[in-house]
């Protein structure tokens, strides 16, 4: 693996990570947090993608990384998670998997022939799969550290 395109990988994950933040009106002293987290979790993902492992696994990893980095930068500013989470989880959204599930979908609508029309709905299909999986990984993924280290007293 190339480091120079890891830390491009990084860096355009920061850069996402800051744009949904700004749109989702985190604190600006805040704003640093869900960059790292996104950071941190994407390029741990693309990393492990590179090693060798799937998509999915990959990404329940890089999502680990980003809920227990939100839970630590939540206590360092005495914020809720979410705060840091939310955001840097959006990198980690599977959107060619889901692109292409629904153009699958609508090649196959458009089909007449039904020797061309089966092996269009099964990619389809293993895409739609895919995506579900992937967003199963980020769910599991931002909330298993929460699980984790459950407070009684909330932060805030």
């Amino acid at each position: 693996m190339n480091l120079l395109l890891l830390f491009q990988d990084a860096f355009w994950s920061a850069v996402a990570a800051l744009g949904f933040s700004v749109l989702f009106n985190v604190p600006r002293r805040m704003l640093a947090g869900g960059m790292i987290c996104a950071a941190v979790g994407h390029a741990v993902r693309t990393f492990l993608m590179q090693a060798g492992l799937d998509i999915v696994p990959a990404t329940l990893v890089g999502a680990l990384m980003i809920g227990f980095l939100g839970i630590g930068f939540g206590r360092y500013w005495r914020a809720p998670s979410l705060i840091f989470t939310l955001s840097a989880s959006v990198t980690l959204v599977p959107g060619v998997f889901a692109y292409r599930a629904m153009l699958g979908i609508l090649q196959v609508s458009a089909s007449i022939d039904p020797a061309i029309g089966g092996p269009l709905l099964v990619e389809a299909t293993t895409n739609a799969i895919k995506t579900a999986l992937i967003l199963g990984a980020i769910g599991v993924g931002i909330i298993a550290p929460r699980l984790l280290f459950l407070r009684e007293k909330p932060v805030v």
